[in-house]
């Protein structure tokens, strides 16, 4: 693993942010670089994957049926989307978006997570009724009584489920 410290952070400006760059071999999709910036100061964090070689944009689908299904790794750059229509939950790829290397258990955890943070931070309660019934459905999916889809779109192709279930579709590149 490269590190670099003390650089300048973007957002405090100050001299505590480390830069790490890691490179890993993921069987069924290859050499791949996993960046990050850290700030000691205020806390700032940027993550990014990338493939060594170029691959083209794709749309990825898995359906999640059963608990074995959530141990599935996954492969997300900060240029994918991430949706499960079945729960209405998306992520949209931006300047804060996050690329990662995880399992289908830690995409789903990172959904519940934003909707119990919405739940604890709303004062409606028609949106705690929505968030409560949304993390309901969370923890049957988790247990493999109810399937999704996890569909990933990824414009730079840096994106992956590694499984044979997985559906993988070439996307035009929008000019």
């Amino acid at each position: 693993m490269e590190k670099i410290e003390n650089q300048q952070c973007p957002v405090c400006m100050e001299k505590k942010l480390v830069l790490t760059e890691e490179t890993k071999d993921i069987p069924y999709f290859g050499k791949t670089y996993i960046f990050s910036m850290i700030c000691g100061g205020c806390g700032f964090h940027k993550n990014d994957v990338e493939a060594a070689e170029q691959k083209e944009p794709c749309k990825i689908t898995f359906q999640v049926e059963n608990e074995k299904d959530l141990s599935v790794r996954v492969v997300k750059s900060s240029e994918a989307s991430v949706n499960i229509p079945q729960l209405k939950a998306h992520m949209t790829p931006g300047p804060a978006s996050e690329g990662f290397i995880s399992n289908i258990e830690g995409v789903i955890d990172k959904f519940k997570n934003i909707i119990e943070d919405q739940r604890d931070l709303s004062e409606d309660d028609d949106e705690k009724k929505t968030a409560k019934n949304l993390l309901k459905k969370i923890w049957k999916v988790k247990c493999g009584d109810i399937p999704v889809d996890i569909i990933i779109e990824d414009s730079s192709g840096n994106s992956a489920i590694i499984s044979e279930k997985a559906k993988i579709e070439k996307l035009k590149v929008k000019k």
